[in-house]
């Protein structure tokens, strides 16, 4: 199976990834992540070719400006030093709290990071939900409900991937993303009036009879 690392200190991630490549198992392994704040990132990116390293996440951020447009030029600065130079590269746009979860949606809506570097984006939306260190001592379904709606919502709005974490919340955010595209396919089928070719759509998968009702009832029309 695919895997891969995710840590902060740049140190780490390169004895990890050695040992990843003494194994050779470089083909499997996802690095993660080539970051704003690695202090030599043409070095980085020269050692992970030298060790066969071919998947990588590249992360944007920018601490003194938290915008869209400042992930986006971090993102930029990064690929100008080589970390795009790799057979698979995804952008994690950086959300650090829960008020910035919104943040990275917007680079994402607005297609910037896709019409720049043409490599797919999204966030660690969990790290907006499990770092709100200030709620949980006072409702953690609160904060675990706001775990699910991050990542579902941005199944549906321009996100082409998720990270989520820790893994025991996968039984949460699982059906949160499998349900999130449900009212967006709703309306491409009433513009489009025909069945998704996907047969591996959740929509088709656990609501295939209604589904079938609902195409032929538009063919009607």
């Amino acid at each position: 199976m695919p895997f891969g690392i995710d840590m902060w200190v740049a140190e780490k991630r390169a004895e990890a990834t050695e040992y990843v490549a003494k194994l050779g198992l470089q083909d499997k392994f996802l690095y993660n992540s080539i970051t704003p704040w690695d202090k030599d990132v043409k070095g980085q990116v020269k050692k992970l070719k030298d060790l066969g390293i071919k998947h990588v996440v590249v992360q944007a951020f920018d601490d003194q400006d938290q915008t869209p447009g400042g992930r986006l030029k971090s993102l930029e600065k990064l690929l100008e030093q080589g970390a795009g130079d790799f057979e698979t590269v995804i952008v994690d746009t950086s959300v650090m709290n829960m008020r910035n979860v919104v943040l990275p949606r917007r680079l994402l809506q607005t297609g910037s990071s896709r019409r720049s570097t043409g490599f797919p984006a999204a966030a660690r939306y969990s790290n907006g939900t499990h770092m709100w260190k200030e709620a949980k001592p006072y409702e953690p379904r609160r904060v675990q409900g706001h775990g699910r709606s991050c990542p579902g919502h941005a199944s549906v709005i321009w996100s082409d991937f998720n990270f989520y974490g820790p893994i025991v919340t996968a039984p949460r955010i699982f059906p949160a993303v499998a349900a999130g595209p449900y009212p967006a396919l709703d309306a491409a089928l009433r513009r489009r009036r025909s069945d998704p070719d996907n047969p591996d759509l959740p929509i088709k998968k656990y609501f295939g009879e209604f589904l079938g009702k609902l195409t032929a009832g538009a063919a009607r029309k």
